[in-house]
């Protein structure tokens, strides 16, 4: 097991000016399970190929434990990938495709048999083991790319979008078994996902990436309460942070004729780079429903009700011309199941103190502290 450190690690493809991971600073500690995740095309899987060798480094350095192995060939890393395909030879039994790497690399049949025994009982792949993949489940064989990873003993996992492949309720299985397993075997892993919801219930901290550019690392619950930049707002949460520009004046920030109050130092932090506007996040779950006049009026367009958490979500929009030009921007509320609002109401809503988040709206930055 190792610690990881990216070291400004970028990788510009040739003919391309954008780099694809632009100067990533990261650290892992060893036996980590850290979450790379944003959407299509942010550099994710890039930096996980980077770490494995399978990109090579434009500038920067990747370190692994003490060895700098930004230049060295994958099968020298000692890292095992699980890959979001699979990749099982489908002519081998399970057992010999969990074992064919340590049978390349010259392991003894016996020891070879042992940690493939070892490795499929942990995964509950026993009764499988001389079965072909095309006769397992999805599942199943997603459990068997694992077990090749872990025979393997590697200082460090690598996972690229692993459950992709799976149905909505066989991944929420699986990220629990992947999960429990990488608590208990404590090996430094890295997984990616696009899904914020698997990132946010898996991983140890989550590192969020957009365009290239790490935009924040934390554990998931900080990023949800303190995202650093409207992005990482907007990305975090499901559903997601309400987020307008409102007009900021007399200690508050105006939305629809109802000031929301705003904490000192944000008020003096807005006025000192001339800002007469701020960002203004809240989430569904910070909103209070109020009487007619008393707070942010919202005309309700859509009521989604889910029994299973006793809630429901009202799908809406700033009244008309409560803050001009933002009548077609959405927001979300979350509302009580069995008093849910009536489709094309229009309701009034307070922002709880302590759950404003205001950002910069010249530089998209967290502006602090925030509070009631």
């Amino acid at each position: 097991m190792a610690a990881i450190t990216f070291d400004h690690a970028t990788l510009v493809y040739p003919g391309v000016t954008r780099p694809s991971v632009d100067a990533l600073e990261l650290e892992i500690p060893d036996g980590e399970f850290l979450v790379l995740v944003g959407p299509s095309g942010c550099g994710k899987s890039t930096s996980l190929r980077m770490l494995a060798g399978l990109e090579e480094v434009t500038e920067g350095s990747i370190r692994v434990g003490d060895r700098d192995v930004t230049h060295l060939p994958p099968k020298d890393r000692d890292i095992a990938m699980v890959f979001q395909n699979y990749a099982l030879y489908p002519h081998m039994t399970v057992a010999e495709n969990m074992g064919f790497a340590l049978k390349i690399a010259g392991v003894s049949k016996e020891e070879r048999a042992t940690r493939v025994r070892e490795a499929a009982k942990i995964l509950d792949l026993e009764p499988y083991l001389d079965r072909k993949p095309k006769a397992l489940s999805g599942g199943q064989r997603q459990r068997v790319a694992m077990g090749r990873a872990i025979v393997r003993q590697p200082q460090v996992f690598l996972m690229d979008e692993p459950l992709s492949n799976l149905d909505a309720k066989l991944r929420v299985q699986t990220r629990t078994e992947i999960a429990a397993l990488q608590r208990r075997l404590g090996v430094t892993t890295v997984y990616v996902t696009h899904d914020q919801v698997e990132a946010m219930t898996m991983g140890d901290r989550v590192a969020v990436l957009s365009e290239g550019v790490l935009q924040q690392v934390d554990t998931p619950r900080n990023l949800y309460d303190r995202p650093a930049n409207v992005f990482v707002a907007g990305f975090i949460g499901s559903p997601a942070m309400n987020l307008l520009e409102v007009p900021v004046r007399d200690g508050g920030a105006v939305v629809g004729g109802y000031s929301v109050p705003l904490h000192p130092a944000v008020l003096a932090a807005l006025d000192q780079e001339g800002s007469q506007t701020a960002t203004l996040g809240f989430r569904p779950e910070s909103v209070e429903f109020a009487g007619t006049g008393e707070g942010i009026p919202v005309e309700v367009l859509i009521v989604e009700e889910l029994g299973s958490d006793a809630f429901a979500f009202a799908y809406g929009r700033l009244a008309a011309g409560a803050v001009p030009g933002t009548e077609h921007d959405q927001l979300v509320l979350r509302a009580d199941a069995r008093r849910p609002p009536a489709k094309g109401a229009v309701v009034h809503v307070t922002v709880r103190p302590g759950e404003v988040h205001v950002f910069s709206p010249k530089t998209g930055l967290r502006v602090s502290p925030i509070e009631g």
